[in-house]
C-alpha cells in the first residue's frame, strides 16, 4: 500500500532533497558503475576522437531517457509493491511474463560470462607482466577464480551484498584516481584522427555502432530501477513518486557520465587508437593494459586491483540477478510438469550449471567485446530501450507520455544497438 499524505506535505516533500535521495541517487550510481565501464575507452576510442565526441553528447539522453522509460513503466502498475515482473504478469499476462523471464536471464547470464573471462584474463596477465611468473594452465586457473567466486555467493546473499557494497565506493575512487593520475600522460595523438576521409568516414560509423552496445551495458542499472520506484511510491503517494524519480535520476545520471567520461578521456588521450586496438586484441580491461603499458609500480599493481574488484563486484552482482531469474523459471516449468522441487535441490542445480558454463567460458576465452556487441548489449536494449517504448506505446496508463521526441530517439538508438548483433556478419 502506498503512504498517504496531504498533497501540499507532499508537494513539498517531493521538491525538498533528502538524505533518503542522496543514498539512492549513489544506489543507482554505483549499479551502473562497473566492470561494464572498463571496456568502453577500447571501443568508444578506436575509431579516434569524433566517435569519441559523439558519444559523450549521447550518454546522458540514452541513459537517462531510457530509465526514466523503464520507471515509469513500472510505476504504471496498479499495485505499489509491483516489480518489473509484477508489471509484465500484470499487463500481457504469465505467457510473456515467461519470456521476460527467459530474455531477462539470457541478458544477466551473458554479461556473468564476459565477467568470468575478463576476471581470468585480468589475473593471468598479472600473474604474467607484474609478478613475472608463469600463469598455472588456463583450463585450472578460470576453475579455481570462478569457484572462488561462487563460493562467496554460497557463503549467502546477504554476505554477497554487504561485500559488493563495500567494494562500489573505492572502486569509483579509484576510477577518478586513475583518470587524474593519467593526466601528465595525455598526448595528442587521437587528435590525429580528426582529418575525415572516406574511408574514416566508414570507420568512425562502424566504431559508433560497435560502441552502443557497450555504452548500454556500461551505464546499465536496470536491475536496481524496480525496488527504487516502489520504494519511492511508497514514500511520496502516487501524485509525486514520478517527479521524485525524474529527479533522483536526472542527478544520479549526470553524475554517472562525468566520472564515467572524465574516465574514458582520460584513457583515450593517454593512448593511441593502435593502443585501443591491441587491448582489444589481447581481450583485456584498459585497466590492465594501462598497467602492462605504463612502466610504473604504483599504476602496475594499482590498476590490476582495481579491474579485479570491478569484475568481481559485477560478477557477484549479475550472478544474484542471474540465479534469482534461473530459479524461477525452473520452479515455473516444475510447476507445468506436476513436478515439485526443493529449494535446495534448485540451487544445486544452478551452483552446478554456473561453474560449468563459467569456466567452460572463461577457459575457451572468447572475446569479451564481442561477447557485448553481439549478445549482453543488444540483450540489454532490448530490456531497457525498447520494452518501455512498446509499453509507452501500447498501454493507456503510459498514453500521457506518447508523442514525444525522447521516444523516438530511443527507439532509433535502440534499434541501432540490437541490430549491433549483425556486426559479425558485415
Amino acid at each position: 500500500m502506498s503512504i498517504q499524505f496531504d498533497k501540499s506535505q507532499k508537494a513539498l516533500d517531493v521538491n525538498k532533497w533528502n538524505s533518503q535521495d542522496t543514498t539512492w541517487m549513489l544506489g543507482l550510481f554505483g549499479t551502473a558503475i562497473g566492470a561494464g565501464v572498463l571496456f568502453l575507452p577500447i571501443n568508444a576510442g578506436l575509431g579516434g576522437l569524433i566517435p569519441l565526441l559523439i558519444v559523450t553528447l549521447l550518454a546522458f539522453p540514452i541513459t537517462y531517457y531510457a530509465h526514466r522509460a523503464f520507471a515509469r513503466f513500472i510505476m504504471s502498475s496498479s499495485r505499489p509493491e509491483a516489480g518489473i515482473t509484477g508489471v509484465i504478469l500484470e499487463y500481457w499476462g504469465e505467457t510473456a511474463s515467461r519470456i521476460f523471464n527467459l530474455i531477462y536471464f539470457w541478458a544477466i547470464y551473458t554479461i556473468l560470462l564476459l565477467y568470468a573471462v575478463a576476471v581470468t584474463n585480468t589475473v593471468e596477465s598479472f600473474i604474467q607482466h607484474q609478478l613475472h611468473l608463469t600463469p598455472p594452465p588456463r583450463a585450472l586457473l578460470a576453475f579455481l577464480l570462478i569457484t572462488s567466486l561462487l563460493l562467496i555467493v554460497r557463503l549467502g546473499q546477504d554476505l554477497t551484498v554487504k561485500v559488493m557494497s563495500i567494494l562500489v565506493y573505492p572502486f569509483i575512487a579509484s576510477l577518478i584516481f586513475m583518470a587524474c593520475w593519467l593526466i601528465p600522460h595525455w598526448n595528442g595523438s587521437v587528435f590525429d584522427t580528426l582529418t575525415i576521409t572516406s574511408n574514416t568516414k566508414s570507420n568512425i560509423w562502424m566504431t559508433l555502432w560497435m560502441t552502443f552496445p557497450v555504452l548500454v551495458l556500461s551505464f546499465n542499472h536496470y536491475p536496481i530501477i524496480s525496488p527504487f520506484v516502489v520504494k519511492q511510491r511508497q514514500t511520496y503517494g502516487e501524485l509525486c513518486a514520478d517527479k521524485k524519480c525524474a529527479q533522483i535520476q536526472k542527478y544520479g545520471y549526470i553524475l554517472m557520465v562525468v566520472v564515467v567520461m572524465f574516465f574514458v578521456y582520460s584513457c583515450v588521450l593517454s593512448l593511441s587508437p593502435q593502443d585501443l586496438a591491441l587491448a582489444k586484441e589481447q581481450n583485456i580491461s584498459i585497466l590492465s593494459y594501462l598497467a602492462n603499458h605504463f612502466q610504473t609500480p604504483v599504476i602496475a599493481w594499482f590498476a590490476p586491483l582495481i579491474a579485479f574488484i570491478a569484475i568481481m563486484k559485477s560478477f557477484l552482482g549479475h550472478y544474484i540477478g542471474a540465479h534469482e531469474t534461473m530459479t524461477q523459471i525452473i520452479i515455473d516449468e516444475a510447476k507445468k510438469r506436476n513436478h515439485a522441487l526443493k529449494h535446495q535441490s534448485v540451487n544445486k542445480i544452478i551452483f552446478i550449471f554456473m561453474i560449468l558454463t563459467c569456466w567452460f567460458v572463461a577457459y575457451k576465452n572468447p572475446s569479451i567485446l564481442d561477447i557485448i556487441v553481439s549478445i549482453s548489449g543488444p540483450t540489454g536494449a532490448i530490456l531497457v530501450l525498447l520494452l518501455p517504448m512498446y509499453a509507452i506505446r501500447k498501454i493507456p496508463a503510459l498514453s500521457p507520455y506518447r508523442n514525444k521526441a525522447s521516444n523516438i530517439f530511443v527507439t532509433v538508438i535502440g534499434i541501432i544497438t540490437v541490430s549491433a548483433i549483425f556486426y559479425s556478419l558485415v
